[in-house]
């Protein structure tokens, strides 16, 4: 979230002025943290997450959009797709839903 807000306003004002005024409003980033964020390779549960969101996307859709994560989550485990319904909880309470 973070990496976010400095990447929308860092053409405008840079990202050590951004990381100096966030700092003095409690929020710690240097800028190092910034660029090795940017430049890290995405983690296994992300990779893992978006796989996640499109099968539930499709279940979801499949299902005139009325399954909640239970369901979800069952379909999925009748499909084949091995997932915990507390990832599937999360993701769709994240917004995954079309």
């Amino acid at each position: 979230m973070i990496v976010d807000y400095i990447d929308a306003h860092k053409a405008g004002h840079g990202v050590e002025p951004i990381c100096r005024v966030l700092t003095r409003t409690g929020v710690q980033i240097a800028p190092s943290t910034y660029y090795a964020a940017k430049t890290r390779p995405p983690s296994a549960r992300a990779v893992r997450d978006a796989e996640l969101i499109e099968e539930i996307h499709r279940v979801h859709a499949e299902n005139y959009a009325v399954y909640g994560a239970r369901k979800v989550h069952a379909e999925l485990q009748r499909q084949g797709v091995r997932v915990a319904r507390c990832t599937v909880e999360r993701l769709m309470r994240a917004g995954v839903r079309p």
